[in-house]
């Protein structure tokens, strides 16, 4: 029997692994949106977030929730954290036991500060979870360009599966079982992308987002060892890779972010003129509460969350942070 995936979650990053999927597999894209399911079965085109990038001629796309997750053989979350449990309750009705669910929110739910697994497993109970993540650009590979993510499962029989039906010419997924470590790098990349976008926004150079990017990946790993998570985890393309690709580019919607609040705009200015979700501005509190219990110096993600609660300028935080005491790297 052929397997079916089921990807709910109809934005940028949702619509293009079911277009990676269906490479493979039957892919079924679920959107609350009627119109953009039938653009994508009519036109091959999501319109609404990925307008001009033709999608794989095989995927489908439905606004029946409980249609496209009852067929599920594996099913994919690609709906942000903020939204994350509501939507696994409204789906355990239709969902078969045992199914594999695979998050790609890289985020953590502020009200539990747990990672999107954890809500998944509580919700799930029984099914194995895990996450797909790295230095990913919907445009780029929806483009052609080649790109590179990883699978993560604490069965790693899953993860190989899985591996085969993300996979395809250009787009190379690797395995991993620390899904803590990639999960804990995905949510906190974004903290560290609002912090190069605050320099960018300043007019900094090089030099400054070369120093942001290099100083966020040792607090990043800092925190993530000291939850759980495997060093090497964090040099790798859940780490460092998705770290870079989220602070250098104009597509990243965290960077954005955090070069126009660089550049003086109100962070409810901001957020007013955008479509999509920035989750470290969400998940920055989270980080820096995570930073206290488990005593880990994070300079970088302290200063993010003030500039993010109005309680200082983004020029007065970067005066600061280099005037700290220097000391060993």
């Amino acid at each position: 029997m052929e397997m079916q995936v089921a990807v709910l979650g109809a934005g940028s990053w949702g619509t293009t692994v079911a277009h990676l999927s269906a490479h493979n597999v039957a892919t079924t894209l679920y959107s609350r949106r009627d119109d953009v399911a039938r653009a994508v079965n009519a036109r091959h085109e999501n319109p609404r977030y990925l307008p001009g990038y033709r999608l794989h001629e095989s995927l489908r796309a439905s606004s029946d929730l409980a249609s496209v997750v009852s067929a599920a053989d594996v099913l994919v979350m690609g709906v942000p954290s903020a939204g994350f449990r509501d939507t696994l309750r409204e789906l355990r009705p239709s969902l078969r036991p045992w199914v594999p669910v695979v998050s790609l929110a890289k985020g953590l739910e502020l009200s539990t500060r747990l990672r999107m697994t954890q809500v998944a497993e509580d919700e799930l109970p029984g099914h194995p979870v895990g996450v797909l993540t790295g230095p990913n650009l919907a445009k780029e590979i929806l483009a052609g360009d080649p790109a590179a993510a990883v699978v993560a499962f604490d069965d790693e029989t899953i993860s190989q599966r899985l591996q085969e039906v993300f996979s395809t010419d250009l787009f190379r997924v690797y395995i991993n079982t620390d899904v803590l470590g990639c999960e804990i790098a995905g949510a906190l990349k974004n903290v560290f992308a609002l912090a190069a976008g605050m320099a960018d926004g300043l007019g900094a150079g090089d030099n400054t987002r070369a120093a942001v990017i290099t100083r966020g990946l040792a607090e990043l790993t800092r925190l993530g060892v000291a939850m759980g998570g495997e060093p090497a985890t964090f040099a790798g393309l859940a780490g460092m890779g998705d770290l870079l690709a989220t602070c250098m580019s104009p597509q990243s919607r965290n960077r954005y972010v955090g070069e126009q609040l660089g550049r003086g705009r109100s962070l409810d200015e901001i957020n007013a003129e955008m479509d999509q979700v920035a989750e470290g501005v969400k998940s920055v509190r989270i980080v820096v509460e995570l930073a206290a219990e488990h005593d880990v110096y994070m300079p970088i993600s302290q200063e993010v969350y003030s500039c993010v609660q109005g309680l200082r300028g983004v020029e007065d935080a970067y005066r600061d942070l280099i005037a700290r005491v220097v000391t060993h790297e």
